[in-house]
């Protein structure tokens, strides 16, 4: 079942003031981090595509899925215990836990390329000593609450952690996470430690902004979070606010997607997505996505079970469409999903339970397929008919998207040479327009002395009525700065500076 590497959980108990390092500034009104960026290789990206599925069985399924963090690149530095011992971990804001690796891992090879926490060493450790498992990636992170101080740039909060199913972690530039993800997604009772900063008062306001420097000829830091103010050194112009769509993640809805400057018809009526700092590229229905995909000339896989699905299911799905029938029983009225009454399809198959994972019952993968593709037709084509498109003309061009579809288990490349000829790719957010252009969009990646160009875009599939939903990483954090805003519940973005 892989390597286990011990880690350490920290619970966030108590805070005060410290100031420990040149990367952190301190003013009356509040604390800034500065980020660190480590550049891509190819080599890390690929291995990132390890054993990772497109369908999900629910949105917490689609977020672990997304956390490999092996193509992570901005972390920041905080100390544990006193004496201080420093760490450098990435700030997410899709999870709440905050763990680092433990000395008390013996047995695992990672843990011997990071920094460690030691409780024997720290005056102010108290044991509290109760297990708990936690998914990241592709595996899981298993450990102990500790008690213990946390300075985060002149903050104190603290932290322990016991065993990762995974060998990812020997090459991560990072030793741990920091979760900065409201309440309702950390396991367990204790206050995330965002929360902590909040009743402890050590923020004049209830926010934290987060400036990714996304640059490749800057010089600058790789990027910076402020807890308790906004740097306005670090955008242009006004932020546009919208409220939280989600009260267990920090969630927005948007209401449209442009492709060079055209509607798609995608999200006019309001799509969810998730801000999450700790995904680095940007995830969103797999057929949508595919037509991405197609408008910027992105590899794809040919999917001979899409094409099946379009071929001999398309015109059949659309007439159930435009006679009214529920969209969640079309699937099951042209004979590609089971239906059942309390979860809507059973579109994951069979699955069983071992050490915690699920296994897909191979007698049903192939049926799986076809039923998901038969979602994600139901879901695009319920656009296009509002669109009032050609039935004839939209069917031959799903079938072209079939080529495109991104690969599950690989990243997707792109003609680096062709990048300014590639078309902006916009989120409507509160009535205004986020383009996010191909320079920002695709990714540059180190391969033996030159570069290949990596697609930022990928697919995943969450089923209703958690999906489907948008993950917005890095891709468009970098581009936009963004407030979390959790006095008003809302969050802001405006133009990176």
């Amino acid at each position: 079942m892989g390597r286990k590497l011990c880690l350490t959980f920290m619970v966030i108990w108590f805070c005060s003031w410290t100031l420990s390092s040149s990367l952190v500034e301190k003013s009356n009104e509040w604390i800034s981090i500065e980020l660190k960026k480590w550049e891509l290789d190819l080599e890390r990206v690929t291995a990132s595509g390890i054993n990772v599925r497109r369908n999900h069985k629910d949105l917490d399924s689609a977020i672990v899925y997304l956390k490999n963090f092996m193509d992570t690149q901005y972390y920041g530095e905080i100390s544990i215990g006193t004496p201080p011992q420093k760490f450098n971990v990435v700030f997410d804001t899709g999870s709440s836990k905050l763990w680092v690796p433990s000395t008390k891992c013996f047995f695992s090879i990672a843990c011997y390329f990071h920094s460690s926490y030691s409780s024997r060493i720290s005056r102010t450790y108290t044991k509290i000593g109760i297990p708990y498992k936690i998914p990241y990636g592709s595996g899981y992170i298993a450990g102990i609450y500790s008690q213990d101080n946390v300075d985060v740039g002149g903050l104190i909060v603290f932290v322990e952690a016991l065993a990762e199913k995974s060998i990812d972690l020997i090459f991560m530039k990072f030793d741990g996470v920091l979760g900065l993800g409201l309440q309702d997604i950390s396991v367990g009772s204790e206050a995330p430690l965002w929360y902590n900063m909040i009743q402890q008062k050590l923020v004049n306001q209830q926010i934290f902004s987060l400036w990714l420097n996304h640059n490749p000829l800057s010089t600058e830091v790789g990027g910076e979070i402020v807890f308790g103010g906004i740097n306005w050194r670090r955008h242009r112009g006004d932020h546009i606010y919208v409220p939280m769509a989600n009260s267990e993640y920090w969630q927005i809805k948007f209401n449209g997607l442009d492709i060079a400057n055209s509607s798609t018809g995608h999200c006019s009526e309001g799509c969810a997505a998730i801000i999450d700092s700790g995904t680095s590229l940007l995830a969103g229905p797999t057929m949508i996505i595919a037509e991405i995909n197609h408008a910027i000339g992105a590899e794809g896989i040919v999917s001979l079970e899409c094409k099946t699905v379009v071929s001999n299911y398309g015109s059949q799905i659309w007439d159930h469409l435009i006679s009214g029938l529920e969209p969640e029983r079309v699937c099951t009225a042209v004979g590609l999903c089971l239906y059942n009454n309390n979860t809507s399809y059973m579109s994951d198959g069979i699955h069983t339970v071992v050490d915690g994972e699920y296994e897909e019952n191979s007698s049903t993968v192939n049926n799986t397929a076809y039923c998901s593709f038969c979602e994600m037709a139901v879901i695009y084509l319920q656009v296009q008919i509002r669109e009032r498109k050609a039935k004839e003309i939209v069917l031959n061009f799903m079938n072209k998207l079939c080529e495109k579809l991104p690969n599950p288990g690989q990243k997707s490349f792109v003609d680096c040479k062709k990048i300014g000829s590639m078309p902006p790719i916009s989120f409507t957010i509160g009535d205004k327009a986020f383009p996010l252009m191909p320079e920002q969009y695709i990714l540059k990646v180190k391969q033996s002395g030159s570069h290949v160009c990596l697609n930022g875009f990928v697919g995943v599939d969450v089923p209703p009525p958690q999906g489907p939903i948008w993950i917005l990483g890095n891709i468009f954090l970098g581009a936009y700065h963004t407030v979390f805003d959790f006095g008003n519940l809302r969050l802001g973005f405006a133009k990176a500076a």
